[in-house]
């Protein structure tokens, strides 16, 4: 079906639904996009949601920018396999499952069933002094964060949710953010708690790894191997492979989001396939957003990752797709049409 002739019926089915034209705002357009996405007029609910935790490690973090050690980003992992993160307890409220994607933690792990070794490296190099990595190994995070999100929708993934977690991690997603033209002062903030020393400790560290590295704004892959991480250019590869798909993606907060915009600069359809499951705490996430041109479904002042924001949003998707599901329309209820559905 010719995808304005979908549109057009959503719209119209929306609009005949027992209610005002337009009352149920955002949940309106959250169900035409989850539509056009399954290309359904009534769109069905999942039947398969699964959560991607991506964790790596940062050489950045010997600049101390962060209030944890590195070993936190090891000591998470553990935690998320042994279901006691926040993360844990959100997928559980939505009915989604949480996978652990090793992407490059300084750390070996015992094999899980949730766990998916993919590692590049024992942590990137430091961006302020070099590269994050070589070109190749940017490209192999991709080709790896790609090969994940196939065999998800392979078993039958339906809706996916990417986090991260990584101690450097919104220094690294400051550091893209700058690269492609953003604002240093308007896109690093505290991640983990931090005084005003630390803060500015960390802006200057962005500040250098760009004079040092100066990654190429028109080469996403050069963005990537420059102030990147291996989780952040997994990431990338997930959201590509999913979107080319045609399988809904939740981002969360200001990593996620920072590896979105390095996979919207590879390809400008994939927004018609993301959602922006909340907007952060962290100022930086707002600035990306609004060039991204995403709404984001709740604002919870969270600043935590690990994909909580995104999987909250979850139950919000899902109302929005039994409003246009189990609704009646004017017409099988007998109610009487105001004005504005004529």
């Amino acid at each position: 079906m010719d995808r304005k002739e979908l549109e057009k019926m959503i719209i119209n089915r929306l609009n005949n639904l027992t209610k005002p034209v337009g009352s149920l705002g955002e949940l309106e357009r959250i169900a035409l996009k989850i539509g056009l996405i399954q290309q359904k007029v009534i769109p069905e609910l999942f039947k398969d949601k699964r959560i991607y935790v991506f964790a790596a490690d940062h050489g950045v973090t010997e600049c101390s920018i962060s209030a944890y050690p590195r070993e936190v980003t090891k000591q998470m992992v553990f935690n998320f396999l042994n279901g006691g993160a926040a993360i844990n307890v959100f997928a559980k409220h939505v009915g989604a499952k949480v996978f652990v994607v090793d992407a490059g933690v300084d750390a070996d792990f015992e094999d899980h069933p949730f766990l998916i070794k993919r590692k590049v490296g024992y942590a990137t190099k430091n961006i302020a002094f070099g590269p994050a990595m070589s070109k190749e190994e940017a490209v192999k995070c991709i080709q790896y964060g790609r090969e994940i999100a196939r065999s998800a929708i392979l078993q039958g993934a339906d809706l996916l949710v990417v986090g991260d977690m990584g101690i450097g991690n919104t220094t690294i997603a400051a550091a893209i953010a700058a690269a492609f033209g953003f604002d240093v002062d308007e896109v690093v903030d505290i991640g983990t708690p931090i005084d005003q020393k630390t803060l500015e400790r960390k802006k200057q560290v962005v500040r250098q790894a760009l004079e040092v590295n100066k990654p190429d704004r028109k080469d996403a892959i050069d963005v990537l191997s420059k102030v990147g991480g291996f989780c952040i250019g997994q990431m990338v590869g997930f959201i590509l492979e999913a979107c080319e798909n045609r399988c809904p993606v939740v981002v969360d907060g200001f990593p996620t989001t920072a590896a979105l915009l390095i996979a919207y600069e590879m390809n400008k359809n994939i927004l018609d396939f993301v959602f922006a499951g909340h907007k952060s705490k962290v100022k930086g996430h707002e600035v990306m957003l609004k060039y991204l041109g995403l709404r984001p479904i709740l604002d919870l002042e969270m600043r935590l990752g690990e994909g909580t924001g995104a999987a909250l949003a979850i139950s919000i998707i899902e109302a929005a797709i039994k409003m246009i599901s189990q609704m009646a329309t004017f017409e099988s209820a007998g109610v009487s049409k105001g004005s504005d559905q004529t």
